[in-house]
């Protein structure tokens, strides 16, 4: 198939915003840590990629509502500075990503860097346990983590994933089949779950 996910070439179709919020080289910073980051072409749109030197911190689609304040948060967090470039894990993070697309891979190995609270990362914990190609309800995913009355905070933990796909938040619908919630968009939720569960080729068509 060849290569699939690519750098893109300029950093142009960033939001202002969001752009605003990387270039602010004071806000929520002590100057100690360094978020380089590069965008992804991806078969399901653009995707920013970020990494500090000790993992990926954040992997999402650039067009998605709460992408802002999600960039914000991570800057807060690990008070860092975010600057475009690459380092080894985004080198690997789009290795791996196009070995996703290729089918050739379905877990990633990529290291990762979760900021969040103790039970947000409880929660993205038990998605990495999610096989490829099978789903979870959020009811499930409540009972993993031994408090069935959580469902509604795992839902909002999952919106509040930071690195899609390799984290995979999409693998979680309702009890009753319905796909719920996505971040990046139901409509990616419906292709991610169709293309590892094998109903769908890389270019949609039904397989």
């Amino acid at each position: 198939m060849g290569a699939k996910v690519k750098k893109a070439d300029s950093f142009d179709e960033l939001r202002q915003d969001a752009k605003l919020v990387i270039d602010d080289k004071a806000l929520f910073t002590d100057g100690n840590t360094i978020i380089n980051f590069e965008i992804l072409d991806t078969p399901l749109g653009k995707m920013l990629a970020c990494a500090t030197k000790d993992g990926i911190c954040m992997l999402e689609f650039i067009d998605r509502r709460a992408f802002v304040t999600e960039l914000k948060d991570l800057k807060r967090m690990l008070r860092a500075t975010i600057e475009p470039g690459t380092n080894k894990h985004l080198k690997q993070v789009e290795k791996e990503l196009n070995e996703y697309f290729e089918k050739k891979r379905k877990k990633f190995d990529v290291a990762l860097i979760t900021s969040g609270t103790d039970f947000q990362n409880a929660v993205w914990k038990k998605l990495l346990d999610i096989p490829y190609g099978e789903t979870r309800s959020y009811k499930q995913q409540s009972i993993a983590l031994g408090n069935l009355g959580a469902i509604r905070a795992v839902g909002t933990a999952n919106g509040a994933n930071r690195i899609s796909i390799i984290v995979p938040c999409h693998r979680v619908i309702g009890e009753d089949g319905n796909l719920t919630g996505y971040g990046g968009g139901l409509k990616r939720k419906r292709w991610l779950l169709d293309f590892e569960s094998g109903n769908l080729s890389l270019f949609g068509e039904e397989e």
